[in-house]
C-alpha cells in the first residue's frame, strides 16, 4: 500500500474550505471560533496620515535682487581683456549675467559677449573678460557695459 489518498486511524486532517467551496448561505469567518464570534472583528485603519508642519528654518527662498555692474577698463591692444565689477546686493550669493558691447569710433558694435559671475553674499567681484572674437583691438573705441547685472538664480 503506497499511503496516497488514504488516511491512518488518529491522523485525520481536515481541509479548510475555500470561498468556492463553501456551503450556500455559510458565513465565512476568519480563523477564529467556528461561529465568527471572535475571527470576524475587523479594525479600522486611519484613512489619512498627518504630515508634519514645515520647520519654520526651511522657509522659501526670495528670488534675487539683480546686481551691478561698473566698467573698470575696456580691452585695448595693450591688455586684451575688459574688467567690469559686478555687485551682490543681496544676502545670500548669487549668480549674475553680465553684458558688454565693444564699439569701434563710429559707434557700430563690433561685438557683444555675455558672461555669468558667481559674486558672494553682499559681496562684489573683478571679472576679466576676455576680448577675443571683438574684432582687431586697435580698433576698439570703447566698450559700454549694461549697469544691471541680472540675477540667474
Amino acid at each position: 500500500m503506497s499511503g496516497c489518498g488514504t488516511a491512518k486511524p488518529g491522523n485525520a486532517k481536515s481541509t479548510p474550505q475555500s470561498a468556492s467551496t463553501a456551503a450556500a448561505g455559510a458565513p465565512l469567518t476568519d480563523a477564529g471560533s467556528p461561529s465568527g464570534e471572535d475571527g470576524g472583528t475587523q479594525h479600522a485603519r486611519p484613512t489619512g496620515r498627518s504630515s508634519p508642519a514645515p520647520s519654520p528654518s526651511v522657509a522659501a527662498t526670495r528670488p534675487l535682487k539683480d546686481g551691478t555692474a561698473v566698467l573698470k577698463h575696456c580691452a585695448d591692444a595693450d591688455d586684451p581683456y575688459t574688467i567690469v565689477v559686478v555687485r551682490n546686493p543681496n544676502e545670500r550669493e548669487g549668480t549674475f549675467g553680465l553684458e558688454i558691447n565693444y564699439k569701434d569710433a563710429n559707434g557700430f558694435i563690433m561685438s557683444d559677449r555675455y558672461q555669468q559671475v558667481l559674486v558672494a553674499a553682499e559681496g562684489k567681484t573683478e571679472v576679466r573678460v576676455p576680448a577675443a572674437g571683438a574684432g582687431p583691438l586697435d580698433k576698439i573705441d570703447r566698450c559700454e557695459v549694461n549697469p544691471e547685472a541680472t540675477a540667474v538664480d
